[in-house]
């Protein structure tokens, strides 16, 4: 933990970005289940990659967790699959009318009791970065500034967020903190066609989440690590055209040419 809890009053534990890794989210949910959580939050990017996106939306909707979209979902439903990047064809192509459904039926944001309040990017958009800031440079952690100023007026004393898969947190001055808990199934990636072409690693395979305790002395936050059968992972990645991914499932780092093309 950050700072002592004082006596627990509630624990939570969020989750992000599955990315369709069901043996990283059952790894994580048996770890969340153990340390027995009051409530699991899921802050979207749920579905989309070469591995398991049907069975990991059935898992969930089982579930009946809290979630919300990330700019994933929001893609599967506005775009045509002609259009779609490869990660989000190869969900849609897989997913059911009634998976459809339920995805289309999962808000942008949530304000839970307690002063809690979801989001997958920042309040305001699914796609920008609220601990973390590009430039030439490329990925590197927001200023406090930068940060209050993406966490705008919303009244929560804990805000969770997703996206850049990077485990993260940062209180402000007013008390609010903001948590990013990483990744559940995808420890790196990289990004392109931003404005700023970048890489996000965690540096190692493990399926990460975030164990929030609201104690005398507020929130405080511990941020988990879990291992799970990631080479199995790997290897249908492989069988399924995406040897990036399976680089990034078993090392948790980009393969070495893509660094090169970013420094390039």
């Amino acid at each position: 933990m950050n700072t002592p809890s004082g006596s627990i009053e509630y624990r939570l534990a969020a989750i992000s970005d599955i990315h369709g890794n069901l043996a990283a989210l059952d790894a994580v949910l048996e770890d969340i289940d153990r340390r027995g959580c009051d409530l699991v939050v899921n802050l979207g990017d749920i579905l989309s990659g070469p591995l398991q996106p049907a069975e990991t939306a059935d898992r969930l909707m089982a579930l009946d967790l809290p979630t919300i979209r990330g700019n994933h979902e929001r893609q599967l439903l506005e775009q045509t699959q002609e259009r779609m990047g490869a990660s989000d064809a190869y969900a849609r192509a897989r997913l059911s009318d009634q998976q459809m459904d339920w995805v289309r039926g999962l808000p942008t944001s949530l304000q839970l009791d307690g002063g809690v309040h979801l989001c997958h990017g920042t309040p305001r958009s699914d796609l920008e970065y609220f601990l973390e800031e590009t430039d030439v440079a490329g990925a590197h952690p927001a200023t406090l500034d930068v940060v209050r100023e993406r966490a705008g007026d919303i009244d929560a004393e804990l805000i969770l967020c997703g996206h850049t898969h990077m485990p993260r947190s940062m209180r402000l001055a007013d008390g609010r903190l903001i948590v990013n808990p990483g990744s559940v199934g995808l420890q790196a990636f990289a990004w392109e066609d931003h404005a700023h072409p970048h890489v996000m690693e965690t540096g190692s395979p493990h399926a990460r989440y975030a164990l929030l305790e609201r104690g005398t002395h507020g929130w405080t936050v511990a941020h988990v690590a879990v291992a799970y059968d990631w080479e199995s992972v790997a290897r249908t990645a492989e069988r399924h055209g995406r040897p990036e991914w399976a680089h990034a499932l078993r090392h948790g780092r980009m393969p070495i040419a893509t660094l090169q093309e970013h420094a390039a």
